[in-house]
């Protein structure tokens, strides 16, 4: 990652992965607009794997409610354990104990909930990458 002035947090490259597409395109813009690079964007589980060992981003914000046979938490686990990619997690369903645990399994470095404001996603982020520079 390259870093911005000091005090500022370093620029990531970012897959999103996301099945609404206009929710994926607005997420898109806010991470350009932290001076963040988006590299590829993916509405299902099958197509983030494929897109996270094609691009390599250094961090996936991935949805846990995707289109397709796998979800969100499936498709993080199995891009951790095949390409060590850290994953934040997005998910409008907050109060679902049974995806928060299985979300905590696949050892997020955050965790996101919908629908959220800029200033969110910021210091979400900013604590995300924190954590990939260490």
């Amino acid at each position: 990652m390259t870093h911005q002035k000091p005090g500022d947090f370093g620029q990531a490259r970012i897959l999103i992965v996301e099945d609404e597409s206009i929710i994926a395109m607005d997420i898109a813009m806010q991470l350009r607009e932290l001076g963040h690079q988006v590299v590829g964007q993916a509405s299902s589980g099958e197509q983030a794997i494929n897109l996270a060992q094609r691009l390599r981003p250094d961090l996936v914000l991935m949805d846990v409610q995707l289109k397709g046979v796998m979800d969100g938490i499936d498709a993080a686990q199995t891009i951790r354990s095949r390409f060590n990619l850290p994953c934040l997690f997005l998910s409008a369903f907050a109060n679902d104990s049974d995806s928060l645990t299985r979300a905590a399994l696949a050892a997020p470095v955050g965790y996101l909930s919908k629908p959220f404001f800029d200033h969110e996603l910021r210091s979400v982020m900013e604590i995300a990458i924190r954590q990939l520079d260490q």
